[in-house]
């Protein structure tokens, strides 16, 4: 997994079925990626609801979420709708993980992400990181401190 004071490996990846991020063009904003295992299940589901509730709060933070896993756009555009998710989930999908395994946070035996957390600095630094165990709801304690240290 990289760690803070690393440069943020720069991706494009899917965001909907027509539409791509490109971490570089986001430099001068803070990035959080939060990469996780799956749509639909109860643990991610319930990740990125909480991520859901907390976007006003990284918005005060010059920050912006997006989830990241290997499932396809249209998957993450039916669970995005689905849970009425204000933020992307980016589609890591073909070739399958290239960026979870950019950033040291693909499970090669399962064939999907960690469940894994960054915060990228505006200069495009990883700042923070933190891998969870599969079945544990990282919150966003983390992600706030990080971000709150990073306006100091």
């Amino acid at each position: 997994m990289l760690s803070p004071g690393t440069t943020a490996p720069d991706f494009e990846l899917s965001a909907a079925p027509n539409q791509k991020i490109k971490l570089s063009d986001l430099r001068g904003k803070n990035v959080i990626l939060a990469f996780y295992p799956a749509d639909w299940s109860p643990v991610c589901s319930d990740q990125m609801a909480l991520y859901n509730e907390m976007t006003s709060y990284f918005t005060k933070h010059n920050a912006e979420i997006f989830g990241i896993s290997v499932d396809g756009a249209w998957c993450h555009l039916a669970f995005a709708n689905d849970r009425k998710l204000q933020f992307p989930l980016l589609a890591d999908f073909e070739p399958k993980g290239e960026v979870a395994k950019a950033y040291g946070v693909y499970d090669e035996t399962a064939g999907i992400s960690k469940r894994a957390l960054f915060v990228i600095d505006k200069k495009g630094q990883i700042a923070w990181s933190d891998l969870s165990a599969m079945d544990i709801n990282p919150g966003a304690d983390g992600i706030l401190d990080a971000l709150e240290k990073l306006e100091k």
